[in-house]
C-alpha cells in the first residue's frame, strides 16, 4: 500500500491551454477524486492558436477555456503569459516558473518530455525541470516558502502521438495509469477548448480533436491491459524521488 505524502498537491506545467486535457487529464481526475488539490498551468497564453482572431482575442478565449476545463474537476488554472512559439528558457521565464512552484508547492509535477514535436514543449520541459529542482531552496524566490515544500515527483507526459520526433519510435513509459473510467470526463474537459478545433483543422489538417486523444489512450491502454490509459516517464535523476508514486497510488 502506498505511503501518501502528507502534502497532496498536483501541478501540470505544460506549454499551451489544452495540453493537460490531451495528455494527463484522466490522471488529474483520479487525483482530484482521491482528494488531491489540482493546478493546471500553461507557460504560453495560446495567442497563436487561431487563423482569424488577433493575439489578444484568441489568448483571452483560450484563457476562458482553460479556466472552464479546470473548473470541471475543481482545479485552478494558471498562465505564465509567455507568447506562443516564443517560449524560451531564459531568466524571465525561469523566474516565473520558479515563482509558480513556490506559490503552489506541488507534490506531483507533470510536464512535457525532453523531446517533443515543437520547441515550445521542449523549452517548457526545461523550465519545469529547473523550477522543480530550485523552488524549495529558500533563496530561489522572494515568495514565502510554504511548509512542506520539497522537490516533487516529476513525470513526463507522452509526446504528441507517443513518438519521439527525432527517431519516430514510440516512447517506452515507466508508468501507465488506467483512465478508462475517467475518459468521458476527460473528453468533457478537452471539449471546453472549442477554439482549437478550427485551428487544428486549418493548421494541422486534423479534424478529430477528441477522437485522436481517445485513439492514443486506447493504444496505451493495450500496453496496460485496459481499455484506456495515460503514459508517463518518471524523472529519477538526483535528487528527485525515486519511487513511482502514481503506480503506488493507483496500481500498475
Amino acid at each position: 500500500m502506498a505511503t501518501i505524502p502528507p502534502r497532496r498537491v498536483a501541478l501540470t506545467l505544460l506549454a499551451h491551454p489544452d495540453d493537460a486535457e490531451i495528455l494527463c487529464a484522466g490522471t488529474l481526475i483520479r487525483l482530484a477524486d482521491a482528494g488531491w488539490e489540482i493546478h493546471i498551468a500553461t507557460v504560453a497564453a495560446g495567442d497563436c492558436g487561431s487563423m482569424i482572431l488577433s493575439r489578444e482575442e484568441i489568448a483571452a478565449a483560450r484563457k476562458r477555456e482553460g479556466i472552464a476545463a479546470a473548473a470541471k474537476i475543481g482545479a485552478t488554472y494558471h498562465c505564465l503569459e509567455e507568447a506562443d512559439v516564443q517560449v524560451v528558457f531564459d531568466k524571465t521565464a525561469n523566474r516565473k516558473a520558479i515563482d509558480l512552484l513556490r506559490a503552489v508547492a506541488p507534490t506531483l509535477l507533470f510536464t512535457h518530455p525532453r523531446h517533443d514535436y515543437m520547441l515550445d514543449h521542449e523549452q517548457t520541459h526545461l523550465l519545469a525541470r529547473s523550477a522543480a529542482f530550485s523552488y524549495p531552496a529558500p533563496n530561489a524566490s522572494q515568495l514565502p516558502l510554504i511548509e512542506g515544500s520539497a522537490i516533487p515527483w516529476l513525470y513526463y507526459c507522452d509526446p504528441v502521438e507517443g513518438r519521439d520526433p527525432y527517431t519516430n519510435e514510440f516512447v517506452t513509459p515507466t508508468t501507465l495509469i488506467d483512465v478508462t473510467a475517467q475518459l468521458d470526463r476527460k473528453a468533457e474537459m478537452l471539449a471546453c477548448h472549442a477554439s482549437q478545433r478550427d485551428w487544428l483543422r486549418s493548421h494541422h489538417g486534423m479534424d478529430e480533436y477528441i477522437d485522436a486523444m481517445k485513439r492514443h489512450n486506447a493504444h496505451r491502454g493495450q500496453e496496460a491491459g485496459v481499455p484506456f490509459a495515460e503514459a508517463f516517464v518518471q524523472h529519477r535523476g538526483h535528487p528527485f524521488p525515486q519511487n513511482d508514486l502514481l503506480t503506488e497510488i493507483f496500481g500498475a
